[in-house]
């Protein structure tokens, strides 16, 4: 094909879709959407619900600055606590949802919370196992090798940090209980 001066036409025309895809063009005119007739009786507003009630106990709680005021009705199974609840409510209360900032505080409010349930569980009567609780003894006997060689996966290229990712901080918390007692019984000497 030659360079020509002008260019080429080379995506149809939106009569051309709708002919040939059914359902085409939702957020064209109403007139050309499938369900338009169904939605006939929906009213000004295009609410199908009246609000709800307010749920208490809103006041307090994490929201984003870009919004005026608390959704009717909100999740209070895990309320923010400690360090990590105190790096979530700071993300939350300075930075909006289109801050990066914002989300990488979230993520280190996440890991700090996770580090504190695996300290609470060493100091526990019962602490986790990590070898059964992390699934790497399946790893032995699910077909380790045949089932990453040659399928294509992509998670293979991280494979040698898995063992880090999962066992580092249970060896760091190990050796930093040993130092710490190793310090009590220097000073009880």
């Amino acid at each position: 094909m030659p360079y020509e001066a002008t260019k080429p036409l080379l995506a149809p025309t939106a009569a051309e879709l709708r002919e040939r895809i059914p359902g085409w063009g939702a957020d064209t005119a109403p007139e050309h959407r499938r369900t338009w007739q169904q939605l006939d009786d929906i009213g000004d507003t295009g609410a199908h619900w009246v609000f709800p009630d307010r749920q208490p106990g809103g006041h307090g709680r994490e929201r984003s600055i870009e919004h005026g005021m608390m959704p009717p009705v909100f999740g209070t199974a895990q309320p923010l606590h400690g360090l990590s609840g105190a790096i979530r409510r700071f993300a939350y209360d300075h930075f909006s949802e289109t801050k990066n900032t914002r989300w990488l505080l979230l993520v280190v409010g996440d890991r700090v919370e996770s580090v504190g349930a695996h300290v609470r569980s060493l100091v526990s009567r019962h602490p986790d196992n990590p070898l059964t609780q992390t699934g790497v003894l399946g790893e032995f006997s699910h077909h380790p090798v045949r089932s990453r060689v040659g399928r294509g996966r992509l998670d293979v290229r991280h494979t040698w940090m898995d063992p880090i990712i999962v066992a580092g901080p249970w060896v760091v918390s190990v050796v930093l209980i040993i130092r710490s007692a190793r310090r009590v019984l220097r000073r009880r000497r």
